[in-house]
């Protein structure tokens, strides 16, 4: 049950169900703080059920950066991987049934995994997989106007606005509820059929 990307290389199984013993399962409310800003992460994260958020306190203002789903994984990386303090804080939106592995572990099932001659190419592909990701959200966000923002959530990741509370949704696109409001009612008038005369 570890790693977003378990099921897309299934060579690699023997080595994650090594690990299952390792994994602690819990079941866990909505709002529950998995890490906390500034605290040193200490677990990579699997979710079996739920939705989780990655956000930072910006001068009093929470500010949401990332939302993760089912077979997914997440820590807060540079925390986890130079034991510096997180620069975020990761909560479940949803109740939740995760996995968790400790650091311990995960640097064991990495070294193990290291000497596969067909790992390389698959952090390769992963890893290229989240920058561009991250690259296109960054283009944008500079680029795009809020409401395009929105529109390319419907689009292209319609189950955050099925499952995502409304302030969790606008923090993500950098803009108040209220505006968010005003700009699902002007998409609202625009889909609607205008009225025959």
């Amino acid at each position: 049950m570890l790693f977003h990307f378990k099921d897309k290389f299934p060579q690699l199984n023997p080595y994650w169900d090594k690990y299952l013993e390792f994994q602690k399962k819990v079941e866990v409310p909505a709002k529950t703080v998995l890490l906390e800003e500034g605290k040193t992460a200490a677990h990579y994260i699997f979710i079996e059920k739920g939705c989780i958020r990655l956000a930072f306190n910006n001068n009093g203002n929470d500010k949401t950066v990332q939302f993760f789903f089912e077979k997914e994984g997440l820590t807060s990386f540079e925390s986890f991987l130079k034991n510096t303090p997180s620069l975020f804080t990761i909560e479940t939106i949803e109740p939740s049934v995760l996995y968790l592995l400790p650091k311990i572990y995960v640097k064991q099932l990495m070294d193990e995994l290291s000497r596969e001659p067909e790992f390389l190419n698959i952090i390769l592909e992963v890893s290229a997989e989240r920058q561009l990701h991250y690259m296109h959200e960054f283009v944008s966000f500079i680029r795009d106007t809020p409401e395009q923002r929105y529109q390319n959530l419907l689009k292209d990741r319609p189950h955050i606005v099925k499952r995502v509370p409304q302030h969790y949704i606008a923090s993500y696109l950098g803009i108040t509820r209220v505006h968010l409001s005003r700009i699902k009612s002007a998409l609202a008038r625009k889909s609607s059929p205008k009225n025959i005369r």
